[in-house]
């Protein structure tokens, strides 16, 4: 599947990876929980069985970037209740997946999106209250661990500067709303914001973090409706952290997206 023509007005003109789409369990939900993933192993499977029997109110969509370590098995996906796996198979990496799960979910009908890191480190019962918020009219929940009654267990120190010195206050003032942790992927967006013509998401100028940067600013400049709610993340203890972001220039990458979304270069 390389598009979604004749789904939604104005589609033909996403800019799309192509993908493959295999389904399991039936749709049974009005909201989709996105979960990208490439060769998480035990964590994604883990958390796949903690969603599962936290009977949550979403429909899960794997949006796999291309794994080759056998643990997204069909018969396991099947057996953690999984609606589908979308495996990209063209250009791009987290923001390509992103594109490819969103537009997909859109295309389906689902009212609105929640979206969680597929390592296993966060919390997954804080998906009822995104859920909660976006039922309740609110177009883009952050979520953090920052808040009162969030958790940040074992976070590196580097990581907890970069974020609440420089990331969090960039994106903050660029998006006319306070946010304290906008690095974190727990967030939920709805329909109504995803599909705006303002915002434009689905376009191939997102093709690593950039897209979850943009998200964040595009919601308040254009007056929709925001929200924070805690939640909680947990770093392994003594272990190496579980990230796709690799040494100085990874890290000098994700700084450079930061102060594009912040500088509106991603504004359609």
């Amino acid at each position: 599947m390389t598009t979604t023509d004749g789904l939604l007005p104005g589609s033909e003109d996403w800019e799309l990876p192509t993908f493959d789409c295999a389904t399991y369990a039936d749709a049974s939900h009005a909201y989709a929980l996105v979960i990208p993933v490439i060769n998480e192993g035990d964590r994604i499977r883990g958390q796949l069985q903690r969603i599962r029997d936290a009977n949550l109110p979403v429909d899960v969509i794997v949006a796999d970037g291309g794994s080759t370590d056998g643990s997204l098995d069909p018969a396991f996906m099947a057996s953690v209740n999984v609606h589908a796996v979308l495996t990209k198979t063209g250009p791009g990496k987290l923001s390509a997946q992103l594109r490819m799960a969103y537009a997909w979910c859109l295309g389906a009908g689902y009212k609105g999106i929640v979206t969680i890191d597929g390592n296993g480190k966060d919390g997954v019962e804080a998906v009822n209250d995104m859920v909660a918020q976006l039922e309740n009219g609110v177009d883009y929940v952050q979520g953090s661990r920052y808040l009162p009654g969030g958790l940040a267990e074992n976070t590196p120190l580097e990581r907890t500067i970069a974020n609440r010195g420089i990331h969090a206050p960039l994106l903050s003032l660029a998006g006319r709303h306070w946010f304290t942790d906008t690095t974190n992927g727990f967030r939920a967006y709805s329909a109504r914001y995803l599909l705006d013509p303002r915002v434009k998401p689905f376009r191939d100028v997102f093709q690593r973090y950039e897209l979850l940067f943009y998200l964040t600013v595009r919601a308040g400049q254009i007056g929709m409706k925001v929200a924070q709610l805690p939640v909680q993340r947990r770093y392994p203890p003594n272990a190496a952290v579980p990230t796709k972001i690799d040494g100085i220039s990874g890290k000098f990458a994700v700084l450079k997206q930061t102060f594009a979304a912040a500088l509106g270069r991603f504004a359609p």
